[in-house]
């Protein structure tokens, strides 16, 4: 098994990037074991982290290979979906994946969420509109909305880099 990984300073602290297979499979404020290594992947993903910090980037391009269940899965892709700058409940998330009644199991798919940021659990927030529920912490996640906000950036957003 071939793994690489690498750590990126950001405005919300140390990120933990890890890669198998040629896919990002994690992304962590938890440091990870074993050395760290650069591959051609890992710096286009703390590039591609980077642009989305300054403001320049709204959507990753580069391949993930999140480990989950099929249900944790189709939790993450679902949140992949909400666009830049938008919030959605636990409630819309669960309609989204065909169980509406499901809000705390997406509650618990979103808390082990290998891809922070990239798969974006911090735009989940309770039904009254409250931050709720963020594993690496609601400090971070109101940051991550803050940054996010329209208010936070001025210029218009057409190329969606």
């Amino acid at each position: 098994m071939d793994l690489a990984r690498t750590r990126l300073e950001t405005p919300i602290g140390a990120l933990f990037l890890e890669e198998e297979r040629g896919a990002v499979t994690k992304i962590t404020v938890e440091p990870l074991g074993g050395p760290f290594s650069e591959t051609p992947l890992l710096r286009r993903a703390k590039k591609e982290l980077a642009e989305y910090f300054a403001g320049a980037r709204h959507r990753f391009t580069f391949p993930i290979a999140p480990k989950g269940t099929p249900f944790q899965k189709a939790v993450w892709a679902a949140l992949r979906d909400i666009p830049y700058g938008e919030t959605r409940t636990y409630g819309e998330i669960a309609a989204a994946v065909g169980r509406p009644k499901a809000a705390r199991a997406v509650g618990a798919a979103n808390h082990v969420n290998p891809l922070l940021i990239v798969t974006p659990c911090h735009r989940v927030v309770g039904a009254n509109g409250e931050l709720t529920g963020f594993a690496a912490g609601l400090d971070r996640k109101a940051f991550l909305l803050a940054l996010e906000s329209p208010a936070a950036d001025p210029t218009p957003h057409s190329s969606g880099a």
